[in-house]
C-alpha cells in the first residue's frame, strides 16, 4: 500500500477534541474563588440563561451529562403519556418507545432506564436519521406507542416537519436528542426546541465542551421545576432530608459549567470551522467514488460537527465484520472503511466507523427494527445474507448499508488546512 510512503504527523490530530479559549479558566476560577465548587453557583445560573436563549426555549436545566437529561425526558415522557408509574418501576414500564436506530447508544438506553422497549426506526438516505416513512409504517403496526425519541446525528437535522406532523397525528410525545447538534438549524429554526423535552451536550468531543455537562430544555416550567427537582435527589421543601419520590445526582457542577460558560461565546466560531473543514473535504475528495455526509440544504444548516464520507457500493472492496473484529481484501480502484480507517491511523491520526445502528448491537438483538416496508428483521438477515432492496431500489436496511460503506473524518478544530490535505492524499491513495 502506498500508505506507509506518507510521512506521519508528529502530533496526533483527534477526530474531535476540545478547543479553548481562555474565557473558560476565568470563569473556573471565578467558582473557586468564590468557593462555589458543588451544584449551585453563578456559572449554572448563567449556562442555563443562555442555552435557552440560544436554543430558543423558555427553560433549561444544566445536568451532568447529555444522558441525564434523556433520562428524565423520558421519564417525563412516560408519565406524561401513560400516567404516574407504580413505585419501584419505571414510568415507562412495558412500553414501546419508537427511536432513532442509528445513533450512540445514549440516545437509546435511558428508555431501557425506565423500563420501555426500544422499537428501532431506519435510516433515511438524505439525512442519515430518522426515516419518515419507517416512522408511520411503525405507527401502523404498533399504533398504541404514545413517545418518539429523535437525534439529529453528527449535527445534521433531521427530516422535523415531518417527523413531527406523524407524531402529532398518532397523539404522541416527541422527546428530541440535540446532543450532536447544538447551534444547527432547521427551517431558521434550532435544533433542541422542536420535541416536547430536549436535550444538548457539553461532552469533551461536542461543539462546545465543559469536559462533561449536558441541559435539559422545554418550554413548560412544571417539566423544567421536575427535572430540577429530580436532579437533586428529589429533595422536598422541608427543612430537613424530606425524599417522597426516587432522585438522581445530576445536576451540573458549578466548575464545569464555568468551562461551558467560556465556550458558549465560540459557539458560532466552532460551526464555521468545522464547516470548513466539511467543504475541504468535499472539494478535495472530488473525483473519488464516495460521497460526504448528506443535508438537506434547502431546508437545514448543520453545525458540521462531524465529516464524514460513504463510499460508492462499486467502489467497494470485500470488507467482512463480527463483532469485534473485521477482515477485508485489498483491491485496485477500490476501498472499505477498514482500510481507510487504518490508513489514517498510520499517520497519526484518529477516524472511526459510523455509528453501529442499534439493531445490530448484541444487546438490542431481540428489540423491533422497522423499515419502510414493515418488520426490518427479515430484512437484516436478507442483508447480510446479500442485500435487501425495496421496490425503490435503495437498501431497506439503510442503516446497515451506511455503516457498512461509511467512516467518520479527522474533524477537529486544531486541524490545519496543511494536515487536513495531507489526510485527503491519504484517502486518495487508498483508492489506487
Amino acid at each position: 500500500m502506498l500508505i506507509k510512503n506518507f510521512e506521519k504527523f508528529e502530533k496526533k490530530v483527534w477526530l474531535a477534541s476540545p478547543s479553548m479559549h481562555g474565557e473558560e479558566i476565568k470563569y473556573v476560577q471565578e467558582a473557586y474563588d468564590t468557593n462555589w465548587m458543588s451544584t449551585v453557583g453563578a456559572n449554572i445560573n448563567e449556562v442555563e440563561r443562555v442555552a435557552a436563549e440560544k436554543v430558543g426555549v423558555k427553560y433549561a436545566v444544566a445536568l451532568s451529562a447529555g444522558t441525564a437529561s434523556l433520562h428524565l425526558s423520558m421519564k417525563l415522557a412516560g408519565i406524561e403519556a401513560y400516567g404516574m408509574p407504580m413505585v419501584g418501576h419505571g414510568a415507562l414500564e412495558g412500553h414501546r418507545v419508537f427511536c432513532t436506530d442509528m445513533t450512540f447508544d445514549a440516545t437509546v438506553n435511558p428508555v431501557v432506564y425506565e423500563g420501555g422497549i426500544p422499537v428501532f426506526i431506519d435510516t433515511e438516505g438524505d439525512t442519515w436519521n430518522m426515516d419518515p416513512v419507517a416512522l408511520e409504517k411503525a405507527f401502523e403496526i404498533y399504533p398504541e406507542v404514545k413517545v418518539v425519541v429523535c437525534a439529529h446525528l453528527y449535527g445534521t437535522p433531521a427530516k422535523v416537519d415531518e417527523i413531527n406532523k406523524i407524531v402529532k397525528a398518532h397523539e404522541a410525545i416527541l422527546v428530541e436528542d440535540a446532543a450532536e447538534s447544538l447551534g444547527a438549524t432547521y427551517k431558521g429554526v434550532q435544533t433542541g426546541s422542536f420535541g416536547e423535552f430536549n436535550t444538548i451536550s457539553f461532552n469533551g468531543n461536542k461543539i462546545i465542551t465543559g469536559s462533561a455537562g449536558g441541559c435539559f430544555l422545554t418550554n413548560s416550567k412544571e417539566a423544567a421545576e421536575k427535572v430540577r427537582k429530580w436532579s437533586t435527589q428529589a429533595r422536598e421543601a422541608a427543612a430537613w432530608y424530606q425524599h417522597e419520590e426516587l432522585g438522581y445526582n445530576y445536576r451540573m457542577s458549578n466548575v464545569i459549567a464555568g468551562v461551558v460558560r467560556g465556550q458558549f461565546g465560540y459557539l458560532e466560531e466552532h460551526i464555521a470551522q468545522k464547516k470548513a473543514i466539511y467543504e475541504r473535504y468535499k472539494v478535495g475528495l472530488a473525483g473519488l467514488p464516495v460521497q460526504m455526509n448528506p443535508f438537506d440544504a434547502e431546508n437545514s444548516e448543520p453545525n458540521y460537527w462531524l465529516s464524514c464520507m460513504i463510499i460508492d457500493k462499486e467502489a467497494m472492496c470485500p470488507q467482512v465484520r463480527g463483532e469485534q473484529e473485521v477482515l477485508y481484501t485489498p483491491e485496485h480502484g477500490k476501498s472499505c472503511p477498514t482500510e481507510i480507517l487504518e490508513a489514517i491511523a498510520s499517520i497519526n491520526a484518529e477516524g472511526r466507523p459510523i455509528w453501529k445502528p442499534m439493531h445490530m448491537q448484541p444487546i438490542y438483538r431481540l428489540n423491533p427494527f422497522i423499515t419502510r416496508e414493515g418488520n426490518g428483521r427479515a430484512v437484516t438477515n436478507a442483508y447480510i445474507a446479500g442485500g435487501a432492496l425495496g421496490t425503490d431500489g435503495k437498501p431497506l436496511d439503510m442503516g446497515s448499508d451506511i455503516f457498512n460503506r461509511g467512516l467518520c473524518l479527522p474533524s477537529d478544530i486544531k486541524m490545519t488546512a496543511d494536515e487536513q490535505d495531507r489526510m485527503i492524499e491519504v484517502i486518495r491513495a487508498c483508492f489506487e
